[in-house]
């Protein structure tokens, strides 16, 4: 499986660098990570068979509503992620990272299992460790920072205990919908 895995990034790694990608990701992309997310029950993500991923559970900045959005991560080492808002090397940060900033307390789904997490905004040498795990995963990745124009917001998402109830939580601790 692992050099299946080697073999796919070794394709599409270049892919992701050109302009035709980062135009066309934004929009085809979290469509087919949708329906693969719920063909599969949230136990597989389309980007997860290349590189790590999780939906993001935040509550939105302005709106207030639970929003979910399908990230690559970096595991840190010490059982916390990291993600990245490149946003496909748009001038502009994503939503998410506004709701992060708005709203720490988030959640995260991987292979199927939500957590509560709290986000943490990096800066100086975290942020510059961050950025070198994460290009170590998927060499090229911080490319986008230097195409946007603009500092990439970093976060690292740090496992809560389980009484804390994540966006989307009921009172029960079960999920709303």
């Amino acid at each position: 499986m692992a050099s299946v895995v080697q073999i796919v990034r070794g394709v599409v790694a270049p892919l992701t660098h050109t302009r035709v990608f980062r135009w066309a990701a934004p929009t085809v992309l979290p469509v087919l990570e949708r329906v693969v997310t719920r063909l599969s029950g949230g136990r597989v993500q389309l980007s997860g068979l290349l590189v790590p991923s999780l939906v993001l559970h935040t509550v939105g900045a302005k709106s207030g509503a639970v929003r979910d959005t399908e990230l690559m991560y970096t595991p840190d080492g010490r059982g916390s992620a990291l993600v990245a808002g490149t946003s496909f090397a748009r001038d502009k940060h994503p939503a998410w990272s506004y709701n992060l900033l708005a709203h720490p307390d988030a959640a995260i789904t991987v292979r199927g299992r939500r957590m509560p997490v709290r986000a943490e905004l990096l800066r100086g040498e975290e942020r510059e460790a961050a950025w070198r795990l994460i290009e170590a995963q998927w060499p090229g990745y911080r490319g986008y920072e230097r195409e946007s124009g603009r500092a990439v917001r970093l976060f690292r998402l740090r496992l809560q205990p389980a009484g804390i109830r994540p966006p989307g939580a009921a009172a029960t601790g079960g999920a709303a919908r």
